[in-house]
């Protein structure tokens, strides 16, 4: 498999490319409106510590179905051309990074993001949770909780809220800023000030 990372410049709307063509990202989030109503639903508090904290405690990748893991399926959901071995890793396909608006053919240059980041998610309330519940967080593609981007934008990510990171693709401020808070939504997860007001900036965009 040829190994290349192309930076492109492409005008992103709702994870559209430039051309229209729509691309097989997370399940669409709620419109900008609803995503306003469940912003100023959410409990805004300071940030809880990382105390106790470990990825191990967030089981992932689970099997989805034969030989893939959720990682498999994301790798296949997010790409173009995707084919697969006998123990479902990519041997072809080409993947758009909306976070910093590059393709790529290499899948080791990919990173399978959490939108909101598991520490991001014990410090909001995720602490208290069980295994099995931080298993359904760390694996949930029923919601828009995870994206293959590139390595280097979800390692610029760690664990950093709105507050602190945002995409450098401003073009997609608008979507990010409403799956973030659809993911916290639905877990009920707590935000603090300075991360409200970053997604409520965001959300103008919209």
């Amino acid at each position: 498999m040829r190994r290349t990372l192309t930076v492109v410049t492409a005008v992103v709307t709702t994870w559209l490319v430039g051309t229209g063509t729509a691309l097989a990202y997370p399940p669409d989030p709620p419109s900008a409106t609803t995503a306003q109503s469940q912003l100023a639903a959410l409990t805004v508090r300071a940030e809880g510590s990382t105390t106790g904290y470990s990825r191990d405690l967030f089981p992932h990748w689970t099997t989805v179905s034969g030989t893939c893991d959720t990682r498999d399926q994301v790798l296949k959901r997010d790409g173009t051309g995707v084919t697969v071995d006998a123990n479902c890793e990519p041997t072809a396909g080409r993947w758009y990074s909306v976070y910093d608006a590059t393709y790529t053919t290499d899948d080791s240059a990919i990173d399978i993001d959490h939108i909101v980041p598991l520490a991001e998610a014990w410090k909001s309330g995720a602490n208290s949770w069980t295994t099995a519940k931080r298993q359904r967080f760390a694996n949930d593609l029923t919601i828009a909780q995870l994206i293959a981007v590139s390595a280097s934008s979800n390692r610029s990510k760690g664990d950093k809220d709105p507050a602190s990171w945002k995409p450098t693709n401003t073009s997609v401020h608008c979507i990010y800023a409403r799956e973030w808070i659809w993911v916290k939504y639905t877990y009920a997860l707590s935000l603090q000030p300075a991360e409200k007001t970053a997604l409520q900036q965001m959300l103008a965009a919209c």
